[in-house]
């Protein structure tokens, strides 16, 4: 049986039971009231007879005659003044009887003349001791409920009498049945609502729950978190109002959620396996503690993977919609890890470098070394001796970037060198500062590297897309102790002032749709290495005029990289 019939038969039977108890407790009590009250309209009926002057003295009357004025051969007493006025009082109220007795209990009131003068079939002595009585009792005129009053003397005040007043039981119980038929609909009725109530509630399980039964939620549940805790994507989950509903354990680590939301809890999936649950689970996802591009993304849910740096890490991140029988469920948001294949790409533009620098070299030799055939094959010995001591006074990459023996790490050297040919290859001349000096050798030259490419690639970019002329970019590192400090100048047009904050995620005047996750990660991600470091990255002067302190008139952008050169090892130049 599905859980909705069963919580429908449930909750109709919880209702039928209560009422039912309702209703015993309700007729039990509804019985004692209608008596109760026929007996209060009784004994009203009694009080009134009791005190009517004419009554009152013609009891009296018979009360002090001799012994035998009372008696069923008393023609006077059908026709008496008690009498009437009793059958007066009984056709106006419609009770049963209205008996009206002397001192002794003899009738001089009845509803049947053959019952005057004789004594009453009840007991009268409470009400002739004064006492007011009501009960139900069985007399000649059958069941009923009866009220008995004492009548007193007008004079005296003695008792001198009784008044019995009676309501038929029969109509006791009509009034009841009636009260009864009343409150069993009212019973009916809210049993319907109940069953009706009961109804839209299993209804409302059911869209709520997708028409999936307890059985299935469960292992459905035991089966999201499996496979969300086993997959090596992070995974964000909220629902259409923007709480979170999953958070798996990839996610943590790759967005350091660990210390921002809750503890985990184990639940037993059944196959012996632990699943983590997170009883954080519930709150807003702006409470995550993710970067605003990471919020931006899950917000979009347009399915375009954007790239974003938290922490020490690449991400890249996609968000979706989720929509069933044109349901909004919410939306998910998947997460994967792109540190290592950034740190890969970032070696392997080292090592491109470094082929670029070697490659150019082999160029400049063997163009040197054919220059020199062609001289000893024709006989110049001297023309070729005065080449090669020209060539051994410049170096080989002399001629490539003036001023680049200044810095003997080979990473950097081979680096810029392959930089400058980049650039002349955009039109754009690469220049070294005139206080550019690093003798010392670069610790990370990964992250060197990457700082000042994304620089040097902004800077040149910038240059070759001014007009401007001559389009040049100049470097300048140098070493402080252990400290690297960069600074990179263009002759561009100078930062967008659109663009509030370079250094935010995204933030760029370019769309490229062939780079994964877009652009404006570049200053993002050199800023967060040298911080990381415990350096930065800061736009010194944002351009657009020359001016003594910007000559070049573009961007201008500075670095410190502390820690990040070795002094012990004063440079490959020097060791040869």
């Amino acid at each position: 049986m599905k859980l909705r019939t069963q919580v429908l038969l449930l909750q109709s039977a919880v209702v039928a039971v209560a009422l039912g108890i309702g209703f015993t407790v309700f007729a039990t009590t509804t019985e004692d009231r209608v008596t109760d009250e026929h007996g209060q309209r009784a004994l009203s009926i009694a009080r009134s007879v009791s005190a009517d002057p004419t009554v009152r003295n013609e009891v009296a009357r018979y009360s002090a005659a001799d012994d035998g004025v009372v008696s069923p051969d008393n023609p006077e007493l059908a026709s008496g003044a008690v009498q009437q006025a009793a059958e007066a009082v009984r056709t106006a109220t419609g009770a049963l009887f209205v008996v009206v007795t002397d001192d002794q209990g003899l009738r001089l009131a009845h509803p049947d003349p053959e019952q005057l003068g004789r004594r009453v079939s009840t007991d009268p002595t409470e009400a002739l001791a004064g006492r007011e009585v009501v009960t139900s009792e069985s007399g000649t005129l059958g069941d009923s409920v009866r009220a008995k009053v004492p009548v007193g003397d007008s004079v005296s005040g003695r008792v001198v009498g009784e008044v019995s007043v009676g309501i038929a039981t029969d109509r006791v119980r009509a009034d009841l049945r009636s009260d009864l038929a009343d409150a069993a609909l009212i019973a009916l009725a809210a049993l319907g609502c109940g069953a009706a109530g009961s109804l839209l509630l299993a209804n409302r399980w059911k869209r709520l729950t997708l028409g999936l039964e307890p059985e299935q939620l469960t292992e459905l549940v035991r089966e999201q978190e499996v496979v969300l805790h086993g997959i090596s994507d992070g995974v964000v989950g909220t629902d259409a109002r923007g709480i979170v509903t999953v958070v798996n354990a990839e996610a943590r680590r790759l967005l350091d959620l660990d210390d921002r939301i809750g503890h985990r809890v184990g639940l037993d999936d059944g196959i012996g396996h632990s699943v983590d649950l997170d009883d954080g689970i519930g709150h807003s996802v702006d409470t995550l503690g993710m970067t605003p591009r990471l919020l931006d993304v899950l917000r979009a849910a347009d399915g375009i993977p954007v790239a974003a740096t938290t922490g020490d890490r690449v991400v890249v991140a996609v968000s979706r919609r989720v929509v069933r029988d044109g349901r909004d469920l919410g939306t998910v948001m998947s997460v994967r890890d792109r540190t290592d294949i950034e740190t890969l790409t970032r070696e392997l533009d080292a090592v491109k470098a470094m082929s670029t620098a070697l490659r150019a070299q082999r160029h400049e030799f063997a163009n040197r070394l054919h220059l020199l055939d062609g001289l000893l094959r024709r006989g110049h010995a001297e023309q070729a001796l005065e080449y090669i001591e020209q060539i051994l006074g410049s170096g080989p990459l002399g001629e490539q970037l003036d001023g680049i023996d200044a810095i003997t790490d080979p990473y950097l050297h081979a680096f810029l060198v392959a930089k400058a040919a980049h650039a002349r290859e955009q039109g754009v001349a690469l220049v070294l500062g005139e206080n550019t000096w690093v003798h010392a050798t670069v610790r990370a030259p990964v992250d060197v590297t990457t700082v000042l490419g994304n620089l040097l690639d902004n800077a040149i970019e910038a240059a070759r897309t001014s007009g401007r002329t001559p389009a040049e970019v100049e470097v300048e590192l140098m070493e402080a102790g252990v400290d690297l400090h960069v600074s990179v100048a263009d002759t561009g047009d100078g930062v967008d002032p659109a663009l509030p904050d370079v250094f935010v995620e995204g933030a760029t005047t370019r769309s490229d749709p062939t780079v994964p996750g877009g652009r404006g990660m570049g200053l993002a991600l050199a800023r967060r290495i040298a911080r990381l470091h415990g350096g930065d990255v800061v736009l010194a002067d944002r351009g657009g005029q020359r001016t003594p302190e910007n000559p070049t008139g573009g961007a201008v952008f500075l670095a410190t990289l502390p820690g990040m050169l070795d002094e012990r090892d004063r440079g490959w130049a020097e060791r040869i």
